[in-house]
């Protein structure tokens, strides 16, 4: 297939996704990914092999949502979301520092220009981690579900693939974006400020637990869309043209 061929494919099955799929569960991952940007700024905790940051408190959410997306879709379908939601964060978060960096005399907005002027770093890094652990996520999830081969749509092949690709994705997740900042930025652009390489793995493995622990509590409802989607055949315009049973 010539590159342009494969393109204009690429675009229709792009288009095709976005107009089939449930626009609640799109926006609630966007959403997730920009809250997750901004809460990153922020670090909860800090203790000699402990550090934790603002993203954790809604990190579980954006998994959730790529389990769904995966478990009905297919992990390709999943990336594309994944592309546009951070697609969408860089675009807010160019509005955000445009808006931080218009002066104004009506008060004082320093802390405001501070947090939504965002930090370069702590960008690159986040959407590095993200695209890279959202690819990691979404192919795992889609291969375990493989392995119970004909019960892929039951309960337990929805735990179990969603749990370990979660734990896995989040932690991955966690450490490369918390090596990039606070190892390899932070010294340098906070004074010194930094974590060690045993603080993040920590934070990752933490954040990761924290986030598992998120996706079992939650992971029935994530388990009843993708049930009622199955039996009202949502996206089945999509799932055809892909050649996918969407009976499955």
């Amino acid at each position: 297939m010539k590159i342009k061929d494969w393109f204009q494919k690429e675009i229709k099955e792009t288009v095709l996704l976005l107009r089939c799929i449930p626009t609640t569960v799109v926006t609630l991952f966007v959403v997730s990914v920009i809250c997750m940007n901004l809460l990153a700024n922020k670090t909860l905790l800090q203790l000699e092999y402990i550090a934790l940051d603002g993203g954790i408190l809604i990190s579980w959410l954006s998994f959730m949502c790529m389990d769904i997306i995966t478990k009905h879709f297919g992990p390709k379908a999943s990336n594309k979301i994944s592309i546009l939601a951070s697609a969408i964060n860089l675009m807010t978060c160019f509005i955000f520092f445009i808006a931080s960096i218009i002066p104004s005399n009506a008060a004082d907005y320093t802390y405001f220009n501070g947090i939504f002027g965002g930090t370069w770093f702590i960008l690159l890094a986040s959407t590095i981690a993200f695209l890279s652990s959202a690819a990691l996520n979404n192919i795992l999830n889609f291969a375990i579900l493989k392995t119970f081969k004909n019960r892929q749509d039951g309960k337990l092949a929805y735990a179990i693939s969603a749990y370990v690709s979660t734990f896995i994705g989040q932690f991955f997740d966690n450490f490369l974006f918390s090596v990039i900042v606070f190892v390899g930025f932070a010294p340098i652009f906070w004074d010194g400020f930094h974590w060690t390489v045993i603080q993040c793995a920590t934070c990752a493995l933490t954040g990761a637990v924290a986030e598992l622990i998120m996706e079992i509590v939650f992971s029935p409802i994530g388990y009843k869309i993708t049930k009622k989607w199955r039996e009202n055949k949502v996206g089945s315009e999509y799932l055809d043209y892909i050649g996918k049973d969407c009976k499955r």
